[in-house]
């Protein structure tokens, strides 16, 4: 079957499953419903139809402002917030050489693709600078380039740190500096053969003397054999002097952004979670990683419920698994993830933010904002509140969060990867910043 056929025939196919519509379940909190699985010929898509914003503008609750500090960006992804107040943005687009082992696979990834930004990933650091601290940020200048698909940021006194897509690097930093003065350290290698899953989330420990990644599995469900999976999948710990690391916690099918929580220095995660189960299978979640933890992938999922798509299976596995502390919605796609502060204002105090990129693999799409996971005693409670919405109207879409970063002088700072935009969210008794161009 040529291409064209095969794309044809998906289409008529999607046309059709389309027309059988999905039920909503609730799906946040702790205890979420998990239906019986669905597969079918092909997954159900809804891709984003890409639009220019315009004049149009992100929603964001009564009280708060948002506006737009930089654009035409080159595929911002995530953000750091450095101690003098400059933003740097990771700007880049990763992915390997992984072979089409189906045609349902080929058809996907077309389709999805159509979703996204067409602009080239940029590969490097961009440092935004706000001056006089009006909330316009006039300076902008490019940090370091020629690296690889950099995603994650953290910062360990004067030791930035980066992960590319294939490697965890460390740059010499001294405030107030707009320009890396050298090349890079290499710090350690990471997985990355195939790198079905690229993005490398990153964080460190409260006292600085280790870092974590986020290692993301090599295929949906292990179809690829489970040779490809080693080191996958999972969380490490790194020691930050000598790049020596340990699998601190494993079966995290796509941990894409980590977070350690103030007071607690207790690590958090958002995980993607597998595909081809169904609309409403299966949640993708926010939750603590404990070390020596197994959080299911592939052999099961949300605990202890088996999925025998793998091969060979596990049983033993199964009960092993630990139930994560909180659903956020089967395919919200979440990429994000910050601690809020009370600077955020007495709302949003105390919880988290998690800026959900969207689905693809659904009729009905969800995620597509940043939503607001209030907590209580150091515990998800309650239902999440959306914060910054309107991504999505009349059939296009505007935008997709990506990284969410909480600056401590009181703005939430959203990467938008599809209009390539660094939003910043405030309380509107803040002072207003000047306007800048519309996004394009």
């Amino acid at each position: 079957m040529t291409r064209f056929s095969l794309l044809a025939t998906a289409a008529a196919t999607l046309a059709l499953a389309a027309c059988g519509g999905e039920s909503e379940v609730t799906q946040y909190g702790s205890n979420p419903t998990l239906p019986e699985p669905s597969r079918g010929l092909i997954p159900t898509m809804t891709i984003a139809s890409p639009a220019g914003w315009g004049d149009r503008r992100p929603t964001v609750p009564e009280g708060y402002q948002v506006t737009a500090i930089a654009t035409d960006l080159k595929i911002p992804r995530q953000t750091l917030v450095l101690p003098n107040g400059d933003i740097l943005v990771a700007e880049g687009k990763g992915g390997g050489d992984a072979p089409v082992m189906r045609p349902k696979d080929m058809i996907a990834g077309y389709f999805k693709k159509k979703g996204t930004s067409s602009v080239k990933g940029g590969d490097q650091l961009t440092l935004l600078r706000d001056a006089n601290g009006d909330g316009t940020y006039e300076g902008r200048t490019v940090f370091a380039e020629n690296l690889n698909a950099p995603y994650g940021l953290a910062l360990i006194g004067n030791r930035l740190f980066v992960a590319n897509q294939d490697s965890l690097v460390r740059f010499d930093y001294q405030p107030g500096q707009t320009r890396a003065t050298a090349a890079p350290v290499l710090v350690t290698r990471l997985p990355a053969e195939i790198n079905h899953h690229w993005t490398k989330a990153l964080t460190a420990s409260a006292d600085g003397r280790y870092l974590y990644v986020g290692n993301g599995s090599n295929s949906n469900i292990g179809e690829r054999g489970m040779a490809v999976e080693e080191e996958r999948a999972m969380v490490w710990q790194i020691d930050a002097a000598t790049g020596a690391h340990i699998r601190y916690a494993t079966g995290l099918r796509n941990p894409t952004a980590l977070a350690v929580q103030p007071g607690s220095g207790q690590l958090w995660a958002v995980v993607n979670e597998r595909d081809e189960l169904g609309a409403n299978l299966v949640p993708d979640y926010l939750t603590s990683v404990r070390q020596g933890a197994f959080y299911g992938w592939p052999y099961a999922y949300w605990g202890p419920n088996p999925d025998r798509r793998v091969q060979p299976f596990k049983e033993e596995m199964v009960a092993r698994a630990v139930r994560p502390d909180y659903s956020l919605q089967s395919h919200t796609a979440p990429l994000g993830l910050a601690f809020s502060s009370a600077a955020m204002g007495a709302r949003f105090a105390d919880g988290a933010f998690v800026g959900m990129h969207g689905s693809w693999n659904r009729e009905q799409p969800v995620g597509y904002k940043v939503i607001f996971v209030p907590f209580r005693g150091g515990r998800p409670a309650g239902a999440p509140i959306d914060f910054l919405t309107g991504m999505q109207a009349d059939g296009k879409t505007f935008g997709r969060p990506v990284g969410v970063t909480v600056d401590p002088r009181g703005a939430l700072i959203v990467a938008d990867d599809l209009s390539n935009t660094v939003w910043r969210v405030t309380p509107a008794q803040a002072r207003a910043p000047a306007r800048i161009a519309s996004v394009q």
